[in-house]
C-alpha cells in the first residue's frame, strides 16, 4: 500500500493523535532503516520527530551508494506483521509511527491486544510506482542485489506463486550465488542441507500441501527429491558466473510473473455454494496490485484465482453500512454463463478495500499520463505497457465498457493462470436499459428423478471460458 492513496493525516487520526512530538526529538538521535535482507543502515539523524521521508532517503542512498540513477527504484516502507505502508516523500515517519495504533484499527481486523504490542519498522524497498522497464536498465551490482534479495523473499514466502519449473530455477540460482558455481555434487548437497531447503525453495513447496497421500511419503523421501532437483538445476547453470549476472537471470525470471513488484492486501472472497444446504463461507486471499493490474491469489493454495489488467476491469469501494458490515472492493470484468455475455462482479472483503481502490485509481492516473507521454513523443517512464485502443480503464463499476469485448481466458494448469471458474461471482447484463441480473440454471429436482441416473465420463477439452 502506498501512502498516495490515501491521506493519514485526516481529521480522525488527528483527534487520536496522541500529543505533539517531544522537545527531546529535536537532537541527534540514531535512527534504524532496515533492509530486507534484515541488515539494517544506522543514521544519526537531526530533528527525528520532524524529518521527512525525502531527507532520510538521501541519507540512505548516500550510505549505501546508491546511483541518482536508480534513486527512484526504492521507497521507504512502514511494515509490521499486521501492516504495510509505502510511505510518500514528504511523509514524517516519526509522527506515522505515533499514529501507528489508529492505522491497525482502521485498516486491520487485529485485535486490541494484538495492536497494543504491534510496532512498525522502518524498511527501505521497492517503489511500487517503479516501472519494470526501468529496472531492466540497472547495472548497478549493490542496487541488483537490493532488488534480488526482496524477489527472493517474495518467492520463499509464496508472495510470488510460481510454477515448479520457475522455483527450481530460481533456487538453482540462489544456490550459485550463495555457495558460487562450479561446486560438485557432494559439496552442494551438503551446502543445500546446513542452509535448509526453505532457504532456496518456497515453503509450501519443502512442507507439501498435506493431506493422505502425501503423508504416505515421508519427509526424507520428498527432501531427497528437491534435493536432486535443485542438484539437477544448478549443473545446468554455466559456469563461473559473475553475481550481477546470476541476479539478471533471477529477476528476468521474476519479472515474467505478472504480479512481480505488487503491493499486497488482505481481503477474503466468498466460497461458492457446496452442498445440499448451499453452504459456502469465505476464503483468504491475498491481493496484489500493481503498474500492470489487480491480481487476487489464494493464500493457502498459491496460486492466482483472478488477474486482470486495468483495461480489463472497472472498480469501486462501498463502506459499511450497518455494524457488522464488511468494506468491499467490487472487481467488474467481462465472462460469459452459458453462451451469453455477462458482466461480472467479485467481492473482496478487507477493511484495506479503501486503500486498494486508492492505489487503483493512481495506478489508472499514472498510466494514463504515462500512455499520453508516449503518444506525443515525451518521456513516458511510468508506462509499464500501452492499452489498447478502445479500452481505456474505467474507474466504477457500471462505467463506460469497452467497444469490443477481450477473448476469453484459457483455462491452464499454471499457478499464474486465471481460475475464473471457481469463484463465486455476482453475473448480469445490462441491455442499454437496465441492468438484470442473470439467473443461473437449475438442475432438476432432486426428489422428481424417476430413474436412477447414468454417468458417463467427463471429456477433458481445451474450451476456451471465462466463468
Amino acid at each position: 500500500m502506498d501512502g498516495d492513496e490515501c491521506e493519514f493525516s485526516d481529521p480522525e487520526l488527528s483527534r487520536s493523535h496522541r500529543g505533539s512530538v517531544a522537545s527531546s526529538l529535536s537532537r541527534a538521535q540514531d535512527v534504524l532503516v532496515y533492509l530486507v535482507s534484515d541488515s539494517a543502515v544506522q543514521l544519526c539523524v537531526e530533528g527525528v520527530g520532524t524529518v521527512c521521508v525525502q531527507e532520510l532517503a538521501r541519507m540512505v542512498r548516500q550510505t549505501l551508494q546508491v546511483p541518482d540513477s536508480d534513486q527512484d527504484a526504492f521507497a521507504f516502507w512502514l511494515c509490521s506483521p499486521l501492516l504495510e505502508l509505502q510511505l510518500k516523500p514528504k511523509h514524517q515517519p516519526y509522527k506515522l509511527c505515533r499514529q501507528w495504533q489508529d492505522l491497525l484499527y482502521r485498516f486491520t481486523d487485529a485485535s486490541s491486544e494484538d495492536i497494543s504490542v504491534d510496532e512498525p519498522c522502518l524498511q527501505y524497498k521497492r517503489n511500487v510506482f517503479y516501472p519494470r522497464t526501468k529496472e531492466l536498465q540497472i547495472d548497478d551490482e549493490g542496487v541488483l542485489r537490493f532488488l534480488y534479495d526482496e524477489a527472493r523473499l517474495n518467492i520463499l514466502e509464496g508472495r510470488y506463486p510460481c510454477d515448479p519449473e520457475h522455483w527450481v530455477r530460481l533456487g538453482a540460482l540462489s544456490c550459485a550465488l550463495d555457495c558460487g558455481t562450479g561446486l560438485d555434487d557432494q559439496k552442494l548437497i551438503t551446502v543445500i542441507r546446513e542452509k535448509k531447503l526453505s532457504s532456496f525453495l518456497p515453503a509450501h513447496v519443502v512442507l507439501g500441501s498435506g493431506g493422505f497421500f502425501s503423508s504416505l511419503r515421508s519427509r526424507g523421501s520428498r527432501h531427497a527429491e528437491l534435493e536432486q532437483s535443485l542438484l539437477k538445476e544448478y549443473r545446468s547453470l554455466s559456469s563461473p558466473q559473475e553475481p550481477t549476472a546470476l541476479f539478471r537471470q533471477y529477476l528476468s525470471i521474476c519479472h515474467s510473473l505478472p504480479y512481480y513488484g505488487c503491493a499486497f492486501f488482505v481481503g477474503e472472497i466468498d466460497k461458492p455454494a457446496q452442498g445440499i444446504l448451499h453452504r459456502g463461507g469465505r476464503k483468504s486471499v491475498s491481493v496484489g496490485i500493481s503498474l500492470e493490474g489487480v491480481y487476487v491469489m489464494d493464500t493457502k493454495e498459491k496460486h492466482v484465482l483472478l488477474g486482470l489488467r486495468f483495461s480489463e476491469l472497472s472498480w469501486d469501494h462501498s463502506y459499511p453500512e450497518t455494524e457488522g458490515d464488511s468494506h468491499i472492493l467490487w472487481l467488474e470484468f467481462d465472462g460469459e454463463e452459458d453462451g451469453t455475455h455477462v458482466n461480472k462482479l467479485l467481492k473482496i472483503y478487507s477493511k484495506q478495500a479503501e486503500l486498494m481502490s486508492g492505489l487503483i485509481e493512481f495506478c489508472v492516473e499514472l498510466r494514463s499520463v504515462g500512455d499520453a507521454a508516449a503518444a506525443t513523443g515525451t518521456d513516458g517512464d511510468a508506462a509499464v505497457s500501452h492499452t489498447p485502443a478502445g479500452q481505456s480503464p474505467v474507474g466504477q463499476v457500471g462505467g463506460e465498457r469497452p467497444q469490443e469485448r477481450r477473448g476469453r481466458l484459457r483455462r491452464q494448469s499454471s499457478v499464474v493462470c486465471s481460475r475464473v471458474h471457481t469463484l463465486s461471482t455476482i453475473s448480469y447484463v445490462d441491455d442499454g436499459k437496465e441492468i438484470k441480473r442473470l439467473k443461473p440454471k437449475r438442475a432438476a429436482s432432486f426428489f422428481s428423478r424417476q430413474a436412477p441416473p447414468t454417468y458417463s465420463t467427463v471429456q477433458v477439452t481445451d474450451s476456451l471460458e471465462q466463468g
